[in-house]
């Protein structure tokens, strides 16, 4: 068959769009880190004096509060404009596809990047941020359904928690960079320290730009666009066969019957029917809330600031960070491993549970000033991102868009993608307004959230793991009423599985026709039901070689 993809088919085909991916999520941690090394540098500063909370920074007789409140606005400045490219996405995201969305917000990511790098005015700085989330929010509001329309539901949580690590490796770079540059603040080129490593995000942005149109689009945004030759070729390519093999017809069939049960307008994002879109739009948001609202960013924008707060040099904040900073990457890699085998809810569960207890300590160990305490503090810091690496990290980005269909996709992960980086943006402005009025007790109300999230996960959040989307449709239509709120977890712990650990088919297609069409369901075929994200991965089931294998 002809080679359409930048010449690749088959595995190589998936290795190339998980490689893209993966570096779009490398970008955005990188995006979320680089801030932290910065702002303790005397050379930014002075360029920007509004936003130096130190005892020793003044400008035009500011507090140390007000200074505070400016250096939250241009830090969080970013993740507002996140929040916006999300709020964008749930109306042009179906509209371009997944590949031009990527486009568009990387390009935009490029020219913020370049504001941020050429700053010379605390308003300049500000909007460089602003429109690098906006296209930033787009991306992460895309990129992890193009990523999991492309891969087999027992592959699908590996793929999108190594994608979960890249966002660490991401924010190691960013600390180490800030490291190494920081001894340039005292040559003949001091600004280099911020400037350099604001636009070497760049370098990213190239990358991904130069590859993602050169990708397949989704199938299933390519169906649900009535392109089906198009979806054809695609699903022939990753699949490594021809067209007009008569499995991959089945495949195009399958999504097609889908996307008619499916159909419908985004207004239903709001309703209760038989989908349950409401519920599981609500579930995502919450999710992603969830895990901003744990205080996980309070350490990774202000690493350095907090470290210098608990009485270490400058220089030994950022190299702290830059360890932090790789002690986290580190302990992303468990999650990858687990994330299939354990389950979806017992990671969230255990990373909440460990978060809260953490954070408890954290607060009794900073109302303490002897050494021997802030040491100490500083040991919880890693253990904070370790529970939070292993349970939360990656599984925002996984769990919204499994438990959604396909028909509002796009719109609801837009809309949970959204509440990621509104509460991003909220921990970002209050904690170094929080850290100056309130102290140590800002972990006190970290803990106390983590706290909450432990029973929210545990009577609310359905396990999806080694299940399809089609399945998870089948499980939110069994249960109504105000009870389903807490029902469905039930109906996912009881309800048969049609796939094994190892993508092997459980069912036999007449017992799934039979069961769908008793329940009620009967526009649905069982081929509709046999796939997750994008049912081309199925075929490994029936001899070929599964193009996700290691």
């Amino acid at each position: 068959m002809p080679k359409k993809y930048l010449g690749l088919t088959g595995n190589n085909l998936n290795w190339a769009i998980s490689t893209v991916a993966g570096c779009d999520f490398l970008l955005f941690g990188y995006d979320q880190g680089v801030m932290g090394g910065i702002l303790t540098l005397d050379t930014f500063r002075s360029t920007f004096p509004r936003i130096d909370d130190s005892a020793n920074g003044d400008f035009t007789g500011l507090s140390e509060s007000t200074r505070s409140v400016y250096q939250g606005i241009s830090v969080g400045s970013y993740n507002l404009g996140c929040f916006l490219g999300a709020v964008i996405t749930i109306f042009i995201g179906n509209k371009l596809g997944r590949r031009r969305m990527i486009f568009l917000g990387t390009s935009i990511m490029v020219v913020g990047a370049l504001l941020q790098a050429t700053a010379m005015s605390l308003p300049h700085f500000i909007i460089g941020r602003i429109i690098t989330g906006l296209g930033n929010g787009g991306n992460t509001s895309t990129v992890p359904m193009w990523q999991s329309e492309t891969c087999s539901s027992h592959k699908r949580g590996k793929l999108v928690m190594i994608e979960g690590a890249l966002i660490t490796a991401g924010v190691m770079m960013s600390y180490w960079i800030d490291f190494g540059l920081s001894f340039a603040e005292h040559t003949s080129m001091p600004s280099v320290t911020w400037r350099f490593p604001l636009a070497f995000q760049i370098v990213f942005c190239i990358f991904i730009l130069a590859f993602v149109l050169g990708l397949p689009e989704s199938p299933r945004w390519l169906v649900y666009k009535g392109r089906s030759d198009e979806a054809r070729d695609v699903i022939a390519s990753i699949s490594n066969c021809e067209p007009t093999d008569s499995w991959v017809e089945n495949e195009v069939h399958a999504i097609e019957e889908t996307n008619k049960a499916m159909s419908g307008s985004y207004s239903e994002i709001f309703t209760n029917g038989e989908n349950r879109n409401l519920h599981r739009t609500i579930l995502g948001f919450v999710n992603q809330m969830f895990q901003q609202i744990s205080g996980i960013n309070l350490i990774t924008y202000y690493a350095a600031v907090i470290y210098s707060n608990l009485g270490m040099s400058k220089t030994l904040a950022r190299l702290l960070a830059a360890l932090n900073g790789t002690e986290y990457f580190i302990a992303s890699w468990p999650a990858v491993f687990l994330v299939e085998r354990v389950g979806r809810r017992k990671l969230m569960l255990f990373g909440a549970v460990g978060q809260a207890v953490t954070m408890a300590l954290l607060a009794g160990i900073n109302s303490r000033e002897e050494t021997g305490f802030q040491i100490t503090g500083i040991v919880f810091l890693f253990v904070f991102n370790t529970f939070f690496a292993v349970g939360w990290l990656g599984m925002t980005w996984l769990y919204p868009a499994e438990i959604t269909p396909l028909r509002i996709r796009a719109p609801a992960n837009a809309i949970s993608t959204a509440a990621n980086w509104i509460f991003n943006f909220m921990v970002v402005m209050i904690t170094p307004v929080a850290f100056k009025n309130i102290g140590y007790h800002t972990y006190t109300i970290f803990a106390v959230i983590n706290a909450i999230m432990v029973p929210s996960v545990y009577f609310f959040f359905p396990e999806t793991a080694y299940r399809s989307l089609e399945e998870m449709d089948t499980i939110f239509s069994k249960v109504s009423g105000p009870s389903a709120a807490w029902e469905v977890v039930k109906v996912a712990e009881t309800e048969p599985r049609q796939y094994g650990k190892n993508g092997e088919r459980l069912t036999a297609y007449d017992d799934t026709e039979k069961a769908t069409i008793e329940h009620g369901n009967d526009t649905t075929s069982d081929a509709s039901r046999s796939v997750a994200e994008n049912p081309m991965f199925s075929k490994h089931n029936e001899g070929a070689p599964d193009p996700k294998d290691d």
